[in-house]
C-alpha cells in the first residue's frame, strides 16, 4: 500500500527538498517503488532530479487540462518517478482555494495506491494552499529542522495545523518525526539546539543526523541526488540511514 509522507516546514533553507529528493532516492535504492511529488512552484527537487522543466506536464496541467496523472510522471536520474513543480503551480494554489476544491491531490493519489510503496511530497516553503493539500493527502509529515534557534520558529504551528487536520477528521495525517539537517556538532550552537531538541520533541526526534556536506549541496547542479553523485559521502550515507530509520518506523511500528 502506498505511504504518502509530506516533507514540510514552513521556514525555507533547512533541507527540505535535499531531504525530499535524497530520501526518495535512498528509499528507492531499498527497491521501494517511489513517486516524488514536486508541490513548490520553485520547482527545485524537480531540477535535483534531473527533469528538465521544457514541455513538461504536472498537477497543474492536471487540474486544468484533464491530463491523466500518469502523463504527469516522469522517470528521474535515479530511478524513482516524479510529477514536476514549477511556476505555473502559483496558478493552481490560487484556483483550488477560489474553486473550493480542496483535497485535489489527495484524490488524484488515490488512484496511484497500488502503483507505490512510497509517494514523498515536497511542499512550498510556506503554509499555503499548495502544503495544506500535501497535509491533507498525507498519513505522515516528516520536518527537516536546521540546528540554529531562528529554525524552531513555526515548527509548533505546522504540528498544530496537521492535529487540527486530524481532530476535525480532514486528514489521517500526523508528524512522522523531526529531522536535524545541515548538523555541524563542531559548532556550540548547533549542539545546543540539539540538545533542545531532545529535550522537548525526543519522542519525535530521529536518531539520524544529516551533516552539512559539500557532495549534498553540488548533487543538484548535476541532476542528481546525493546518493548518486557521491555515495560514499557522509551526507549519502546519512539519508539512507534515515531510510532505514523511516521504513522500521513507517512499516513496522505504525501499521500495529
Amino acid at each position: 500500500m502506498n505511504k504518502i509522507l509530506a516533507i514540510a516546514n514552513q521556514k525555507g533553507g533547512v533541507g527540505k527538498t535535499t531531504t525530499a529528493v535524497n530520501l526518495a532516492a535512498s528509499l528507492s535504492a531499498t527497491k521501494r517503488k517511489v513517486l516524488l511529488v514536486d508541490l513548490d512552484p520553485q520547482g527545485n527537487a524537480s531540477t535535483a532530479a534531473g527533469i528538465q522543466a521544457n514541455e513538461i506536464k504536472n498537477l497543474f496541467n492536471l487540474f486544468f487540462d484533464k491530463t491523466p496523472i500518469n502523463e504527469c510522471i516522469y522517470k528521474s536520474s535515479d530511478g524513482y518517478d516524479v510529477i514536476p513543480g514549477g511556476q505555473e503551480l502559483i496558478a493552481l494554489e490560487v484556483a483550488i482555494r477560489e474553486n473550493n476544491k480542496q483535497s485535489f491531490l489527495t484524490k488524484e493519489l488515490e488512484g496511484l495506491s497500488n502503483t507505490y510503496d512510497y509517494t514523498i511530497i515536497d511542499t512550498p516553503p510556506t503554509l499555503n494552499q499548495l502544503t495544506i493539500e500535501a497535509l491533507f493527502a498525507a498519513s505522515g509529515t516528516l520536518i527537516p529542522l536546521q540546528c540554529e534557534y531562528y529554525s524552531l520558529e513555526g515548527v509548533t504551528g505546522l504540528m498544530e495545523t496537521i492535529k487540527t487536520l486530524s481532530d476535525k477528521n480532514l486528514s489521517s495525517n500526523r508528524v512522522l518525526g523531526i529531522v536535524r539537517t545541515m548538523v555541524d556538532m563542531r559548532n556550540n550552537l548547533a549542539k545546543e539546539v540539539s540538545d533542545e531538541l531532545e529535550k522537548h520533541f525526543s519522542n519525535l526526534l530521529f536518531n539520524t543526523l544529516i551533516p552539512r556536506n559539500v557532495k549534498l549541496a553540488e548533487a543538484p547542479s548535476h541532476g542528481v541526488s546525493g546518493i548518486k553523485y557521491m555515495p560514499n559521502s557522509y551526507g549519502a550515507k546519512a539519508y539512507l540511514a534515515l531510510a532505514g530509520e523511516l521504513i522500521r518506523k513507517v512499516e513496522y511500528v505504525w501499521r500495529k
